[in-house]
Protein backbone atom coordinates (compact mmCIF):
# COMPACT_ATOMS: atom_id res chain seq x y z
CA UNK A 1 0.00 0.00 0.00
CA UNK A 2 1.20 3.51 -1.09
CA UNK A 3 0.06 6.67 0.85
CA UNK A 4 1.35 9.85 -0.92
CA UNK A 5 0.86 13.80 -0.31
CA UNK A 6 1.93 15.95 -3.52
CA UNK A 7 2.00 19.62 -4.49
CA UNK A 8 1.33 21.21 -7.50
CA UNK A 9 1.53 24.80 -8.01
CA UNK A 10 -1.63 25.91 -10.24
CA UNK A 11 -1.09 28.06 -13.59
CA UNK A 12 -2.21 31.85 -12.97
CA UNK A 13 -5.13 32.77 -13.27
CA UNK A 14 -6.53 29.48 -12.86
CA UNK A 15 -7.62 29.44 -9.28
CA UNK A 16 -11.35 29.79 -10.84
CA UNK A 17 -10.53 27.31 -13.26
CA UNK A 18 -9.69 24.82 -9.93
CA UNK A 19 -12.70 25.69 -8.42
CA UNK A 20 -14.87 24.70 -10.81
CA UNK A 21 -12.77 21.72 -11.03
CA UNK A 22 -13.44 20.68 -7.84
CA UNK A 23 -17.12 21.72 -7.76
CA UNK A 24 -17.34 19.03 -10.38
CA UNK A 25 -15.71 15.90 -8.36
CA UNK A 26 -17.70 16.88 -5.83
CA UNK A 27 -20.91 16.81 -7.99
CA UNK A 28 -20.03 13.86 -9.63
CA UNK A 29 -19.13 11.74 -6.40
CA UNK A 30 -21.00 8.64 -7.47
CA UNK A 31 -18.85 8.78 -10.55
CA UNK A 32 -15.74 9.29 -9.01
CA UNK A 33 -16.19 6.25 -6.90
CA UNK A 34 -16.58 4.37 -10.58
CA UNK A 35 -12.95 5.37 -11.20
CA UNK A 36 -11.37 4.52 -8.23
CA UNK A 37 -11.35 0.83 -7.87
CA UNK A 38 -9.51 0.12 -11.71
CA UNK A 39 -6.94 2.84 -9.79
CA UNK A 40 -6.89 0.55 -6.48
CA UNK A 41 -7.56 3.90 -4.90
CA UNK A 42 -8.63 3.48 -1.28
CA UNK A 43 -8.57 7.22 -0.74
CA UNK A 44 -8.18 10.43 -2.96
CA UNK A 45 -8.54 13.49 -1.09
CA UNK A 46 -7.17 17.32 -2.55
CA UNK A 47 -6.78 20.44 -0.75
CA UNK A 48 -5.98 24.06 -1.59
CA UNK A 49 -3.59 26.65 -0.45
CA UNK A 50 -2.99 29.59 -1.19
CA UNK A 51 1.29 30.82 -0.30
CA UNK A 52 2.65 34.22 -0.80
CA UNK A 53 -0.38 34.89 -3.68
CA UNK A 54 0.63 31.59 -5.32
CA UNK A 55 -2.05 28.57 -5.87
CA UNK A 56 -1.47 25.07 -4.69
CA UNK A 57 -3.27 21.87 -5.18
CA UNK A 58 -2.13 18.90 -2.62
CA UNK A 59 -3.36 15.72 -4.00
CA UNK A 60 -3.52 13.00 -0.81
CA UNK A 61 -3.78 9.17 -1.62
CA UNK A 62 -4.04 5.51 -0.52
CA UNK A 63 -3.53 3.37 -3.21
CA UNK A 64 -3.09 -0.45 -3.39
CA UNK A 65 0.28 -1.89 -4.81
CA UNK A 66 1.18 -3.04 -7.84
CA UNK A 67 0.54 -1.70 -11.13
CA UNK A 68 -2.48 0.64 -11.90
CA UNK A 69 -4.02 2.13 -15.40
CA UNK A 70 -2.67 5.55 -15.70
CA UNK A 71 -5.89 8.25 -15.56
CA UNK A 72 -4.66 9.90 -18.59
CA UNK A 73 -5.86 6.28 -20.57
CA UNK A 74 -8.71 5.79 -18.90
CA UNK A 75 -12.10 5.87 -21.31
CA UNK A 76 -14.23 6.83 -18.40
CA UNK A 77 -16.27 10.27 -18.96
CA UNK A 78 -15.21 11.71 -15.48
CA UNK A 79 -11.56 10.93 -15.92
CA UNK A 80 -11.35 12.42 -19.45
CA UNK A 81 -13.05 15.99 -17.94
CA UNK A 82 -10.52 15.51 -15.05
CA UNK A 83 -7.84 15.04 -17.20
CA UNK A 84 -8.79 17.97 -19.20
CA UNK A 85 -9.37 19.82 -15.84
CA UNK A 86 -5.62 19.09 -14.98
CA UNK A 87 -4.32 20.27 -17.92
CA UNK A 88 -5.78 23.38 -17.91
CA UNK A 89 -5.09 24.45 -14.25
CA UNK A 90 -1.72 22.25 -13.62
CA UNK A 91 1.15 24.37 -14.31
CA UNK A 92 3.97 21.52 -15.39
CA UNK A 93 6.46 24.36 -15.47
CA UNK A 94 6.62 23.50 -12.22
CA UNK A 95 8.08 20.11 -10.99
CA UNK A 96 5.54 18.37 -8.69
CA UNK A 97 6.98 18.36 -4.94
CA UNK A 98 6.51 14.92 -3.31
CA UNK A 99 6.51 15.47 0.56
CA UNK A 100 8.20 12.59 2.51
CA UNK A 101 5.73 10.20 4.51
CA UNK A 102 7.69 9.71 7.98
CA UNK A 103 4.84 7.25 9.57
CA UNK A 104 1.62 6.08 8.09
CA UNK A 105 -0.79 4.89 11.09
CA UNK A 106 -4.13 2.73 10.12
CA UNK A 107 -5.92 0.03 12.21
CA UNK A 108 -5.43 -3.31 10.99
CA UNK A 109 -8.95 -3.98 10.40
CA UNK A 110 -9.03 -0.46 8.02
CA UNK A 111 -5.60 -2.20 6.22
CA UNK A 112 -6.88 -5.53 5.81
CA UNK A 113 -10.26 -4.20 4.49
CA UNK A 114 -8.28 -2.29 1.54
CA UNK A 115 -7.98 -5.02 -1.40
CA UNK A 116 -8.46 -4.76 -4.99
CA UNK A 117 -11.85 -5.84 -6.13
CA UNK A 118 -9.67 -5.80 -9.85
Amino acid sequence: MRIELTRFRVRDGAAEQVTEWMDFLAANAEAVKETLEPERMYVETIFTETLDGVDYIYWHCVQGDGPAPDVTESSHWLDEKHVEYWRACIDDSFAPVHLTQRVGMMPTRVEEAMTPLV
